[in-house]
This record gives C-alpha cells, sequence and structure tokens, in this order.
C-alpha cells in the first residue's frame, strides 16, 4: 500500500554519500572510457580526461552549493525549477531521467558481458535483465538497505581498482602508450570527450537521495568532494597504466579491457584472470545500484510536481519507498538494453548529462542573484571562476557531442521537444476556462 505523504526516509550518513558518490561513477574505470581511445588514440584520449577531469572538479564544487541550499530528491530538477521556472525544469528533469536511465543499461550490458567472459554458456542480453529485475527488488526494500549495499560493494570495486594497478602496472611501457598516440590528431579529443566524461558521469546523483541525508549540510559537501577526489586518482590511474601494457587497439572497442588487459599481463589461462572478471562485477553492481538509487528519485521527484504521472510518487508504507517509480524505470532501461549498444547508451546518458550540467550552473547564477538571501551551507569557491568554467567547457562538450553523433542527438532532442508539447497539453486541460458571465 502506498504512504500517504510523500516523505523519505533520512537514513544516509557521510560514509553512504561517499560509497553512493563513488559507486555511482566506478562503473566507468572498468569500461567505456576506453571506446576514447577507438576516436582519439590514448594520447587525444588523455587529454580529453583531463579537460573534462577540470569540468568536473569545478562542477561538483559549484553544484554542492545547489544541493546544499536546495536539498529535495528531485536535485537539478528541483533548482532549475527554482531558478527558471517550469521550462528549466522541464529540462533539467528529462535530460537527467536520460541521463541515468540510459546509463543503467549500458551498465547491464557490461554485467552481461563480464559474465559471459567467466560462463560463455550465459547470454548477455537475458543475464543483463536479471541482474536488472535483481538489483531493483533489491532497492524496493529500502534508502538503508540499499546504501548500505552500495557501500560494501564501492570499498569492494575501489579495492579491486588498486590491486588491479599493483598487477599492471610493472609491465608498463611508456613506448606502448604514445604509439600511435594520436591518429585523429587534435580533432580527436573533441570526438573522445563523450568518453572521457563516462569516467565521471552520474556523480551528481548523490542530489537526488538529498532528502534522505542526516544533517545535509554538513554530509552532503564531504560526500561530493570525497568522492570526486577518489574518481579522478583512479580514472587517471586505470587509464594511463592500462594503456602502456599493450597495442591499445586491442582494447578500444570491448565491454570488459580490464579482464582483458589481466589477460595480457598475466595470460588468460591464468587463475587470477578469471578470479579478476568475477570480482570485477563489484564496480558494475555499484554503479548499477547507485544509478537505481538515483533515477528512482528523479522519477519520484517529477511525478510529485506534477510533470510525470502521479503514480510514480507513490511511496511504499513500511519501506518508505518510491516503488512505482523504481519498477517504471526498470521497465524502461529493460527496454533500453533491447533496443541500443553500449556505445549508443553510453553517448545518450553523456549527452543528457551535459544538458543537465548546463542547466545547473546557469541556474546558479540565477539563484545567486534572484535569491541572495537564501541559506547557502556551501558556497562556491573562487565564485563567479569555478561555475563559469564549469559552464563554459559543458558547451564545449555539448558541441563536441553533437558534432559527432548527430543522430543520437536528433534522438535525444526530439525527445525533448516530444516531452515539452505534452507537458504543455497536460497543463493546458488542467487550466479549466472562467465561467461565462450571466447575461
Amino acid at each position: 500500500m502506498p504512504a500517504t505523504d510523500s516523505s523519505l526516509k533520512k537514513a544516509i550518513r557521510p560514509v553512504h554519500l561517499w560509497a553512493i558518490a563513488v559507486g555511482l561513477v566506478i562503473s566507468g574505470e572498468y569500461f567505456g572510457w576506453n571506446y576514447g581511445w577507438g576516436v582519439a588514440g590514448t594520447l587525444g584520449f588523455l587529454l580529453a580526461t583531463l579537460v573534462i577531469t577540470v569540468l568536473y572538479v569545478t562542477f561538483i564544487f559549484s553544484f554542492t552549493e545547489l544541493t546544499t541550499a536546495i536539498p529535495q530528491a528531485g536535485g537539478p530538477f528541483a533548482y532549475a525549477q527554482r531558478a527558471l521556472g517550469p521550462a528549466g525544469g522541464l529540462i533539467a528533469g528529462y535530460a537527467t531521467v536520460v541521463e541515468f536511465l540510459l546509463a543503467t543499461p549500458a551498465i547491464a550490458f557490461a554485467l552481461g558481458n563480464y559474465l559471459h567472459f567467466l560462463h560463455p554458456a550465459l547470454p548477455v542480453l537475458w543475464t543483463a535483465i536479471a541482474v536488472y529485475l535483481l538489483l531493483t527488488l533489491i532497492n524496493l526494500l529500502g534508502i538503508k538497505e540499499s546504501a548500505s549495499f552500495t557501500l560494501v560493494f564501492t570499498l569492494l570495486a575501489v579495492v579491486e581498482l588498486l590491486v588491479y594497478l599493483g598487477i599492471v602496472a610493472p609491465h608498463f611501457k611508456m613506448e606502448n602508450f604514445l604509439k600511435d598516440a594520436l591518429p585523429f590528431g587534435y580533432s580527436g579529443i573533441f570526438a573522445a570527450l563523450p568518453f572521457a566524461i563516462w569516467l565521471y558521469v552520474c556523480i551528481e546523483g548523490v542530489a537526488m537521495v538529498a532528502e534522505e541525508v542526516k544533517n545535509p549540510s554538513r554530509n552532503i559537501p564531504l560526500g561530493y568532494i570525497s568522492g570526486i577526489l577518489t574518481l579522478v586518482v583512479l580514472a587517471i590511474a586505470v587509464m594511463v597504466f592500462t594503456g602502456g601494457i599493450t597495442n591499445w587497439q586491442r582494447l578500444s572497442d570491448i565491454d570488459y579491457p580490464l579482464p582483458e588487459a589481466i589477460g595480457i599481463v598475466m595470460g588468460k589461462d591464468a587463475g587470477i584472470t578469471k578470479i579478476f572478471a568475477g570480482i570485477g562485477l563489484f564496480g558494475l553492481i555499484a554503479s548499477f545500484n547507485g544509478i537505481i538509487i538515483s533515477y528512482s528519485r528523479q522519477i519520484f521527484a517529477l511525478a510529485r510536481e506534477g510533470y510525470l504521472p502521479a503514480i510514480l510518487a507513490r511511496i511504499s508504507r513500511k519501506r518508505q519507498a518510491p516503488y512505482t517509480a523504481l519498477i517504471a524505470g526498470a521497465l524502461a532501461g529493460i527496454l533500453a538494453l533491447c533496443l541500443g549498444n553500449t556505445a549508443e547508451l553510453v553517448v545518450m546518458s553523456v549527452l543528457g548529462a551535459i544538458v543537465m550540467y548546463i542547466i545547473s550552473m546557469i541556474s546558479l547564477f540565477v539563484l545567486r542573484r534572484k535569491e541572495p538571501d537564501l541559506a547557502r551551507p556551501f558556497r562556491s569557491p573562487c565564485y563567479p571562476w569555478f561555475p563559469a568554467i564549469a559552464l563554459g567547457l559543458s558547451l564545449v562538450s555539448l558541441f563536441a557531442i553533437i558534432w559527432y553523433n548527430r543522430w543520437i542527438s536528433v534522438i535525444f532532442f526530439s525527445g525533448l521537444l516530444l516531452t515539452w508539447l505534452i507537458f504543455m497539453l497536460v497543463q493546458k486541460q488542467k487550466i479549466k476556462p472562467a465561467p461565462k458571465p450571466l447575461t
């Protein structure tokens, strides 16, 4: 039975926030980023990654101001609606839902491929669907159980990446990393931006659990900042050391680059190769579960504000979990699994993220001017430079993504237009015409 109110349970502590922040993203270190080598080479992708690292560091320090000032489950939607009105809220909500809903099937594909790598008899698609359903069931148990689950798997995933670096680092050779390192020239750097973003995308999902955080003004900054610093170190280390063990073309178009890299340096028949592939699931599961937490809260918040059907804002009475949003998100993700592939899903998810970043930074500037007295427990350092840098790099990234992925961009913006038209139609129906005066 649904709860009669729309309140979410406050149960998240700083360590859970760190785990959610890192867990949301850490699968990006396991797969997806390596497609950037295919369009830019190792050096081109490294340069793209450094640019995107600057984007995310400045963005997170700026975004934290919004999250602590307006700690609502809607996250970017709530900030944009407050700063820019219904139109801004709609764009931010749509972009965020696309980002998180399509990141999950991309990770599901990788999970299916990892398990297929271990047991070739397991079909990739059906395995991915089974994991989707299992993790959705775990989230139906409630936020405390789900956050604890994410904490355990995130810790295991971080430890595993450190072990991986310890194994491959002794085999690193600079000549491997620099061989044909910029095959497409500097234009490849722009083409690689979506895959560099994949190393950090979805970290802002912490904002979607803000209503469930104990002492949000103190704990949210701790979670965000510790999370982004952890991810910067891991992302650059994994990408650089992996690129120096062999010819990068061998790893540029597969969903399991790390087990393959271990196989190259240790031998594919070595026991550690199979063991690593097995525990490699930790990072994928941590991200999968963290993103499910985030997209369900975004759908819930949009439904609570009338942008989506009200049924999606229902909360289970016992667990205080947004169960209809969880179920709807799972169904949408499984549909995306059946229609797309990993690279397409990564680009679409990243496109949603970049649009949301742009709207969020604009909202920050507007709220500073529009509501100067708004309580801001955390203020963006180096204002206005940090949000301005984040906004500028986001605009550059948006242009690059559209230029190199035109068909996917057409689908994304057509969906936004359709969503806008539906919203306007629904709102028009809600406004009843005034009764005619009696004559």
